[in-house]
């Protein structure tokens, strides 16, 4: 399955995101969510991954939570829907799933999950046996 990667035009992260899909050959659809408006299903298939909920895909920090002054934990889930979709800053971005595995925020490390095993397994191999740099006998 090709991983959705949510993004804002203007973050920087979820630019280094799209650079390190890129580089490492991961097929994925990206959703700007600065010119397309994140749909209440999306939402929901982004939550259902999550371990804790709202609490890991929304950023509390952001201006806009300050300026609305929400009590984010007294909000019913269709008030939350519709202050992500009408604010997509509230959202911790990039958000990146592939139907099975989230990843909320750029981290290089955690981004790994979504190299394909085998990969991981190459990785892994050069990481134990680096190889030897070579000698000129001549």
């Amino acid at each position: 399955m090709k991983a959705k990667l949510f993004t804002i035009s203007s973050n920087n992260s979820c630019r280094k995101a799209i650079q390190w899909l890129t580089d490492y050959g991961i097929p994925f659809e990206e959703k700007n969510l600065s010119t397309t408006l994140i749909t209440i299903e999306e939402i929901q298939e982004i939550l259902s991954l999550t371990n804790e909920g709202t609490e890991e895909i929304i950023s509390k920090k952001t201006n806009i939570v300050k300026k609305l002054k929400i009590d984010l934990n007294s909000l019913s889930l269709p008030q939350l829907y519709e202050i992500i979709i009408n604010n997509p800053k509230v959202l911790h971005l990039p958000i990146i799933h592939d139907g099975t595995k989230l990843q909320v925020g750029y981290n290089d490390d955690e981004m790994r999950q979504f190299l394909p095993r085998w990969l991981r397994l190459e990785r892994l191999k050069e990481l134990l046996n680096p190889k030897q740099p070579e000698t000129d006998n001549s």
